[in-house]
């Protein structure tokens, strides 16, 4: 089961424009330096659910750009888990048609699994990668290592899913 510790809004840290960030607990990578190491503990916090109305009442508000999924590392976790996280998004989608969604994760785009990419396919923008804390460099938006990157997701013409390299 999925859980969550927070959900922070107005948040300007985690995504363009001010967003409402859902925390989600959990992560086995374990990066050294880590600035979220407190939510490497799958069982921190309360079940994903209850998060909803939070996120609701965050997002609403007509300055909210969309919302940030973040950890931990929401793809992290079994498959079972992964369902819930993407319905928890289609269920975004539903409500906020025009709002954004972005997602971090601490794999890379060669180590995501069908489920995960799909996931990600969900969302408008994906940051990918470990942190690693010889590579930090705090110029760079909304990322601590210079190895991260962020992705627009796209499809094409054939509903085919696109990463493309955000500037």
């Amino acid at each position: 089961m999925n859980r969550y510790t927070s959900v922070t809004h107005p948040d300007i840290n985690n995504g363009d424009g001010f967003r409402t960030t859902l925390w989600i607990s959990g992560c086995g990578h374990h990066c050294p330096g880590c600035h979220n190491e407190w939510m490497w503990d799958y069982d921190a916090g309360k079940p994903l659910e209850e998060s909803w109305k939070e996120v609701i009442m965050g997002v609403w508000h007509e300055y909210c750009q969309g919302l940030t999924i973040s950890g931990g590392d929401p793809l992290m976790r079994p498959e079972e888990d992964l369902l819930e996280i993407r319905d928890y998004i289609k269920r975004y989608r539903k409500v906020f048609p025009t709002k954004d969604l972005w997602l971090y994760t601490g794999y890379d785009l060669d180590e995501l699994s069908p489920l995960q990419e799909e996931i990600c396919g969900l969302c408008d923008v994906v940051c990918t990668g470990r942190y690693v804390e010889a590579k930090r460099d705090l110029s760079l938006p909304f990322r601590g290592s210079s190895n991260q990157s962020l992705y627009n997701i796209i499809r094409d013409g054939g509903g085919n899913l696109c990463f493309s390299e955000k500037e």
